[in-house]
């Protein structure tokens, strides 16, 4: 509700040109509150308030925009004015940015920027897409193992402000190696005479520049840590990763996962940002491996017409049957695949996770037998027999649903490929086929069609 009454005042402010309290109110407002605000309002009138911002915050509202907000800003100001933006933030936040504009632009960017910038990001844009070395940054206090506290504090008071962090601040030897670190309470309460190799924490937790960003997130939700230092091949330190950064990665990838659970493209965008032709890029081609991959459902079922025209009841419960399928396959997948994630699963696990899977097939199989069996015969009316298929095809539709729904996904990750890949759409499709298979042979058996 405050937001809300804040963004109208900004409006109201734009509207009756009172651009002198309008900076005033800019000044009063937390960074984060600014951002929110200006995406809420049109290009033409964010411009317009970005450009009175005080100096000192405007880079830190810029930090919080969407892309395409900054995008149009760096745009639509004067090459000096936008390297100056670039200049003032964060190395890994202007890099980010880069990233998404078209190369001209950038390449006048950078050259506008001074040269600590233009090398920063120059240095970050070299690793892998989705590396460590791609989200960290190079804004750190490093000290020498032989500095004193005094000395340590007063490098922090130099370089403090322009660093991510100075809760933590990373030794290195002579060779830039990092040796050890040091948080900056015990700076404030050791002897300002104390060397920092007598009081450094030795047992250094690092990260290597080429890891997945997952693995990283991984780290820092194993180690409970506020930032981790970044190490190349020969254990120099090149920069460090915080927490606000893993933060953005969890979010990101959680929604890759999600999207390609519902057989989609994963995309960068955000809903209401893409486009409609986009969008369907996004979501055809997994709709047409489906619908082609559903043609030999169809295919059962037409081999099968001469046994449904015997006994015409059957075909009422297929939609049942490869529903219920293609729910406890679902099931099972979801969960295996969260657990790989998370790491709490892996392929060594197999035997244990299938065994599991089919005791919790069984029971739910039979649960579910048990209830449809009286279901059919007191309300459905019909003989005994075709409850029997029925039911009995019910079981083993689970069951099946169930062991697959476990295995692809290891068998996935295994190979190299994503196990959210092998998800709920693609299971369904393998278990429908299965399911179908299995009530024309039962039907056969019993019905004797």
């Amino acid at each position: 509700m405050e937001e809300i009454k804040e963004l109208e005042e900004i409006k109201f402010l734009l509207e009756t040109k009172q651009y002198t309290r309008l900076r005033q109110k800019m000044g009063e407002m937390n960074t984060v509150d600014i951002a929110a605000a200006l995406e809420e309002l049109e290009e033409e009138d964010l411009l317009k308030i970005f450009r009175i911002l005080p100096k000192s915050m405007a880079a830190d509202v810029f930090s919080y925009l969407e892309v395409d907000s900054q995008q149009f800003i760096i745009t639509s100001l004067s090459e000096r004015d936008a390297a100056g933006i670039i200049d003032n933030l964060m190395a890994d936040d202007a890099t980010d940015l880069l990233e998404e504009m078209p190369a001209n632009i950038v390449k006048k960017l950078l050259a506008n920027a001074n040269p600590e910038t233009r090398r920063d990001i120059n240095h970050l844009l070299r690793y892998p897409e989705d590396s460590a070395g791609s989200i960290m940054t190079v804004e750190y206090v490093d000290l020498k193992e032989n500095m004193t506290v005094k000395d340590a504090i007063d490098r922090i008071r130099q370089i403090g402000l322009d660093s991510e962090t100075i809760n933590i601040c990373y030794v290195l030897d002579a060779k830039r190696t990092l040796v050890g670190t040091v948080a900056l309470r015990y700076l404030l309460t050791n002897p300002p005479d104390e060397v920092i190799g007598e009081i450094m924490h030795e047992n250094v937790i690092y990260i290597n520049t080429l890891m997945d960003q997952e693995e990283v997130a991984r780290q820092f939700q194993k180690y409970d840590f506020t930032a981790m230092p970044v190490v190349d091949n020969e254990n120099r330190l090149v920069g460090i990763i915080t927490v606000d950064d893993v933060v953005d990665i969890l979010q990101e990838e959680a929604t890759e996962d999600i999207e390609k659970m519902a057989a989609i493209v994963p995309s960068d965008k955000p809903y209401m940002k893409t486009g409609v032709f986009e969008t369907w890029k996004k979501r055809i081609p997994w709709l047409l491996l489906l619908m082609i991959s559903a043609t030999f459902t169809g295919s059962i079922i037409t081999s099968f017409e001469d046994a449904l025209s015997v006994c015409v009841v059957l075909t009422a419960y297929i939609p049942m049957l490869m529903d219920t399928g293609g729910n406890a396959g679902g099931q099972a997948s979801v969960t295996i695949i969260r657990g790989l994630s998370l790491n709490e699963i892996e392929f060594s696990d197999a035997l244990a996770v299938v065994w599991k899977e089919i005791r919790v097939a069984l029971l739910c199989g039979i649960t579910l037998a048990a209830a449809n069996f009286a279901k059919l015969l007191l309300f459905d009316r019909v003989t005994i027999t075709v409850a029997l298929v029925v039911c009995l095809t019910l079981l083993s539709a689970v069951l099946i649903a169930k062991v697959v729904g476990c295995m692809l996904p290891m068998l996935a990750k295994k190979i190299g490929f994503d196990p959210a890949v092998m998800a709920s759409p693609f299971i369904t499709t393998i278990v429908d086929a299965l399911s179908l298979l299995i009530y024309f042979r039962i039907a056969t058996l019993i019905l004797h069609l």
